[in-house]
């Protein structure tokens, strides 16, 4: 499942409602080693909603394809992984860091770190389950001061884990704070085990920093990678030559990003593509010359067609004035109803 090779160092970290295979196939396209995908509820009355199948569709991916999942019964979990298995995933990864609320409130994501008896018990359930590879994503502990990560990463690798992901906060941080390098650094000493430092990892010397401080046998990008999938390129470029490579220009950044809505059109359908596109266009512009104005007139347009045509115009008015059009310039350009 993992090797030291630099691109096998560079992972994708799974981002509720991002990482879909769209995103997925972009990251490794760019030189992403291993990426996971969204999680996927253990409920099994969910199992068949459109949400969950659209998280679980693995259909011409690049492996190694990981699959994460949810939840709080060691039963449930365990069945969910098979169901996992069965459809496709050749390494199953289990969730005990998400910090959001409404997943914190059933007691699952970084809400288990509270209950070390029960993550034992989960862990030692999924990893009976599957005759795949097992990895656990999570974080330093459920609230500060109470950092727990040494016992949970030690009972991950007794109970058989393949790897450990470790995000550098614990869910009392959220987002905020800076991620504790420091932690990751001691469970990796600790143990045997390959271990994956996440948290606040945005540019290439961050990375190497990163590796070279914690000892971690990989990185794991996450919001750093939204509307910017070629940082992947970026980092792996850099551990191999230690040379930064030049940002992108604008014409890539459109190929890119025009080629990026093609395939959430294809895989979500109209009504569905056309919305969750939005998202991945706002972070593509952002900071980009009159992008808010643009982003404000991009939200009101109800079709992929018409959302396809206005970000194309956009871009085709940047390569003609330049990432410094004026805002008059722009608003020439009548971005809900110009021609290209």
């Amino acid at each position: 499942m993992f090797d030291k090779s630099k691109r096998n160092q560079i992972w994708v970290a799974p981002m509720a409602g991002v990482t879909d295979r769209p995103f997925r196939t972009l990251c490794k396209y760019f030189g992403a080693g291993h990426a996971v995908s969204e999680m996927m509820t253990s409920d099994k009355t969910l199992r068949m909603s459109k949400k969950s199948l659209y998280r679980a569709n693995f259909d011409g991916e690049i492996a190694p394809i990981s699959a994460q999942i949810a939840g709080s019964d060691p039963k449930d979990l365990a069945e969910a992984a098979k169901y996992q298995v069965a459809n496709g995933a050749q390494i199953v990864d289990i969730n005990m860091g998400c910090p959001a609320r409404k997943v914190c409130n059933k007691l699952a994501g970084s809400a288990l770190l509270q209950d070390e008896d029960l993550v034992a018990r989960i862990l030692d359930a999924v990893v009976a389950a599957v005759d795949v590879p097992v990895t656990l994503k999570t974080r330093l502990g459920y609230l500060n001061g109470q950092e727990n990560i040494m016992r949970v990463a030690q009972c991950a690798q007794n109970a058989g884990i393949a790897a450990l992901a470790l995000h550098g906060r614990t869910r009392e941080d959220m987002y905020l704070n800076t991620a504790r390098y420091s932690l990751i650094k001691e469970v990796k000493s600790a143990l045997s085990i390959p271990v994956i430092a996440n948290g606040d990892i945005d540019s290439p010397g961050k990375a190497k920093y990163v590796l070279d401080y914690t000892g971690a046998d990989a990185i794991m990008i996450g919001r750093a990678a939204q509307g910017r999938p070629w940082i992947f390129r970026e980092i792996s470029h850099f551990l191999n030559t230690g040379e930064y490579l030049e940002a992108p220009n604008i014409q890539e950044v459109k190929d890119v990003l025009l080629n990026h809505l093609s395939e959430l059109y294809e895989f979500y359908g109209e009504y569905s593509g056309c919305r969750i596109s939005r998202k991945h266009i706002a972070w593509y512009t952002k900071g980009l010359r009159s992008s808010n104005e643009f982003r404000q007139s991009m939200y009101q347009v109800e079709s992929t067609a018409e959302q396809y045509r206005v970000v194309e115009n956009y871009f085709n008015h940047l390569l003609v004035y330049g990432n410094t059009m004026s805002d008059v310039q722009v608003e020439k350009v009548n971005l809900l109803h110009s021609d290209s």
